[in-house]
């Protein structure tokens, strides 16, 4: 089994930063792959970043591009999505999703079988 917690959301005015964590517990020696998804009210879940656990390779929706990175610290068991730039349309609940076999696809969420609950981030204009 595997505990994923997020925290670091918050409130603040566009052009700010956020790094949110999500932090791993239980049978993490399981886990292949890291994502970050968000849904945002009447809109769909959507894919954010997300990489390998190795950090080999990593992967960004093209709506992020060039202002979130997604990072880990090993020795910790944590993923961090570092949000710069943010614009009001990143408003969302963010998730940290896990995944613990071996897939190809890292853009949809039913590729991953552990979530967290969730962190609120929004961005005032």
């Amino acid at each position: 089994q595997v505990q994923l917690v997020e925290s670091g959301g918050g409130l603040v005015q566009a052009g700010g930063s956020l790094r949110l964590s999500c932090a791993a517990s239980g049978r993490t020696f399981r886990i292949y792959a890291m994502g970050w998804f968000r849904h945002a009210s009447g809109k769909e879940r959507e894919f954010v970043a997300a990489m390998s656990w190795s950090g080999a390779t990593t992967y960004y929706a093209d709506s992020v591009k060039g202002r979130f990175t997604i990072s880990r610290d090993n020795a910790k068991n944590t993923v961090y999505l570092q949000m710069n730039n943010l614009k009001p349309e990143d408003t969302a609940v963010y998730y940290c999703a896990g995944r613990t076999y071996y897939s190809s696809s890292y853009y949809y969420s039913g590729s991953y079988d552990y979530w967290g609950q969730g962190t609120q981030v929004t961005v005032s204009s």
